[in-house]
């Protein structure tokens, strides 16, 4: 086994600098997050502006998310090595400068360029950004409600970067939600090295076969489903792809069961609770994606919403997400988190179902209300305890890695959850016998059915919750 040195533990953070450790941490988190979805919006205007064609235009989206997903795992092994802070501050810089690019970008492939870029930073970054909030906040409660915070950015900000997209996009420029980037994160990289400490790393090698299997694995495999949603599952460069992505993970997880420092140490699936908050935040967002990506679309080519009032129309859900990530910690000690994962998961599944009830006549009250709101009091209720369950009791070396595997699940489970549905309401609306609108319709309720069974697996898998103590609650 490599010799290995602990650098000496950080002090706590002062009381009155803990909220804006906090507060640089978040802010990190959701530019991070909000970068998935800020751009959707502005489409039509980004293909009229670069000359991209219909196929290619997805990229600006999935350039991102490719990279972000595929690199995670790498990320969060290389903070708990490398230092955590210093990663969080380089990735920022680099996400930073990649904004800054794409903003200026003159051709559709500088700005593809620039969105990849924004990726590896992003996956140098978010990794370090939830090791930072455990390491940081030691106390239970203050742990707990840190967490319920950062659990709200991740969920919320998909919902932020729609409606930012909209306004920056109506008012100024789709570039703006690109430059938009820059202040915030020179701020994030010039604060957090005087106010966030650094936590206690070991000097080691890097698992390099782990994190060449496990990125090219996840990469290989989101690139799959990506490239079938396009050109169908017999296309020979997607089954090629899912063939070597299967391979490559399985080759992952053997290294991994045998090296002595691992990418992914093995042992954070042990405790059950932990193996099922993955999987849900895998399966939770494979959900929501179908939501964002077809509810922009019918709102502004079915119902022909302008692009700032699209973004507005998902306000009530942020607000939703964000004033539960304020229950959630008071009610995390007296139920415990199984009930609250249960209840969101039921939630969810109702709010997707009733999306696959939409007509071309559908009015925002209550077809589209309705539905939103469900949807943002279950993930709030669903997704935070998910966070707890994860990162409350992750010994301090695995922090990084267990942070990775998180964002992991919820990022890739974003991307194919996408490339799923957006093949299934492919399908439908090449062999609808109806034409225009209603088949684009018809597409998407299939879509949203499709969607509805992701959010009752969740259900399923938060019935397998052990149910915890009072005693051993957060």
């Amino acid at each position: 086994m490599p010799h290995q040195t602990l650098d000496r533990a950080p002090a706590p953070a002062r009381p009155h600098r803990s909220g804006l450790v906090l507060a640089i941490i978040l802010t990190c988190q959701l530019m991070l997050v909000l970068d998935a979805t800020v751009m959707n919006v502005a489409l039509p205007r980004i293909q009229a502006d670069l000359g991209f064609s219909p196929t290619g235009l997805s990229w600006v989206m999935t350039a991102y998310s490719l990279v972000f997903g595929g690199l995670l795992l790498l990320g969060g092994r290389a903070g708990d090595l490398f230092g955590r802070r210093r990663m969080f501050v380089a990735g920022t810089t680099l996400f930073t400068l990649a904004s800054l690019a794409g903003g200026l970008a003159g051709s559709a492939a500088l700005l593809i360029a620039a969105r990849v870029l924004q990726g590896v930073g992003a996956a140098m970054a978010g990794p370090s950004t939830l090791a930072l909030v455990t390491t940081t906040f030691t106390e239970a409660k203050a742990r707990v409600r840190a967490l319920a915070l950062f659990s709200a950015m991740s969920s919320g900000g998909f919902a932020i970067g729609l409606i930012v997209g909209g306004l920056l996009t109506e008012w100024i420029s789709w570039r703006a939600a690109l430059f938009i980037n820059v202040p915030f994160g020179l701020a994030i990289a010039l604060l957090a090295p005087r106010f966030v400490a650094e936590p206690e790393r070991r000097r080691a090698h890097l698992d390099l076969p782990g994190a060449v299997t496990g990125t090219l694995g996840v990469g290989a495999l989101v690139f799959a489903f990506t490239h079938a949603a396009s050109d169908g599952w017999g296309n020979p460069v997607t089954l090629g792809s899912l063939a070597a992505g299967l391979a490559l993970l399985a080759g992952f997880v053997a290294v991994e069961a045998r090296t002595a420092l691992p990418l992914v140490p093995l042992r954070l699936f042990a405790d059950r609770n932990r193996s099922a908050a993955y999987v849900n935040f895998f399966l939770g967002p494979m959900a929501m994606m179908s939501m964002f990506f077809f509810l922009t679309q019918f709102m502004q080519d079915i119902r022909h919403f302008a692009a700032l009032a699209t973004g507005f129309a998902f306000l009530p859900m942020a607000a939703l997400i964000f004033t539960m990530s304020r229950l959630v910690p008071r009610l995390l000690p007296r139920y415990g988190p199984k009930p609250l994962a249960l209840t969101g998961s039921v939630l969810m599944v109702t709010g997707v179902g009733w999306l696959t009830m939409l007509t071309t006549g559908s009015t925002y009250f209550p077809a589209l209300l309705g539905p939103l709101l469900l949807m943002g009091l279950g993930g709030g209720l669903a997704f935070a305890p998910l966070n707890v369950i994860v990162m409350a009791t992750v010994p301090s070396e695995d922090a990084g890695a267990a942070g990775g595997v998180l964002q992991t699940m919820q990022q890739v489970g974003s991307t194919l959850g996408l490339a799923v549905l957006v093949t299934v309401f492919g399908s439908v609306t090449r062999s609808a016998g109806t034409t225009g609108a209603q088949r684009t319709v018809d597409g998407m309720t299939a879509a949203f059915s499709t969607a509805a069974v992701f959010a009752a697996c969740t259900v399923l898998v938060a019935l397998t919750f052990r149910r915890v103590t009072a005693s051993g609650r957060p």
